[in-house]
C-alpha cells in the first residue's frame, strides 16, 4: 500500500511516500511536519528511507526519521551525508513488495532518481515529472533543461504506455493515463 503521509499538510514540503509490505520503505521524508508521527500511524516499523534528491523539502525530515527508527538512507550521492547508502544508475531497489529500477534522472538537480516497477505498475518521478504535463524546474543550482529533457525522455521509454501510477515530489499522483502526463511534460520541457 502506498500512502502520501504529506498529503493535507500546510507547510513547504515535498509528498512523503510510504509504501508498506515485506520492505516498508519511505520514498523522500518531506520536511517542516511531524513525519514521523505519520509513519506510526500506518506502520510500527521502517526498514529503508529512498531518496528521489537532497534538496531541503524532501530531505528536512530525515534525521527526524533515522532516529525513530533506526533506519539507513539510500540515495544517488554517497560524499552527501544525508545518503547512508549509495544506489547506482540501473541498480534494482525493494520497496515494498516490488522491485523497482533506479533511475539517475538529472536535470532538476544532479543526484536525482526515479524509481520505477514494470510488475507495480508504478512510478515515483521526484521532481522530474508532475501531474498535467508540468516538470521539474531547471533554476536552480544544478539545474540543467537539455539534461532534464533527456531524463524525462528515458523515463518516457523504460516505462511505457502501460503505467498504471505516478507518484510525484509534488502535488497530486497520476492514476490515470500517468504516460501521458510524461509525454505531454517532454513536450512541455522542450518549449521553454
Amino acid at each position: 500500500m502506498i500512502t502520501n503521509l504529506a498529503r493535507g499538510v500546510d507547510a513547504f514540503t515535498s509528498n512523503a511516500f510510504l509504501v508498506t509490505g515485506e520492505t516498508t520503505a519511505l520514498v523522500d521524508t518531506g520536511a517542516n511536519f511531524d513525519v514521523v508521527a505519520a509513519i506510526r500511524e500506518h506502520a510500527d516499523e521502517l526498514d529503508r528511507i529512498y531518496l528521489t534528491h537532497t534538496h531541503d523539502d524532501h530531505v528536512g525530515n530525515v534525521d527526524a526519521v533515522r532516529d525513530a527508527f533506526g533506519v539507513e538512507t539510500w540515495g544517488f550521492d554517497a560524499d552527501n551525508p544525508l545518503v547512508d547508502n549509495e544506489i547506482e544508475d540501473g541498480e534494482t531497489v525493494e520497496i515494498g513488495d516490488d522491485d523497482y529500477l533506479a533511475m539517475h534522472t538529472p536535470g532538476h538537480k544532479d543526484d536525482h532518481l526515479c524509481f520505477y516497477s514494470r510488475e507495480a505498475g508504478t512510478l515515483f518521478a521526484g521532481d522530474l515529472i508532475f501531474a498535467n504535463g508540468s516538470f521539474g524546474r531547471t533554476d536552480l543550482a544544478e539545474g540543467h533543461r537539455p539534461t532534464l529533457i533527456e531524463s524525462i525522455d528515458r523515463v518516457r521509454e523504460t516505462v511505457g504506455s502501460d503505467l498504471g501510477a505516478m507518484h510525484t515530489g509534488h502535488g497530486p499522483s497520476v492514476e490515470d493515463r500517468p504516460a501521458e502526463d510524461i509525454e505531454f511534460a517532454g513536450r512541455a520541457a522542450r518549449m521553454g
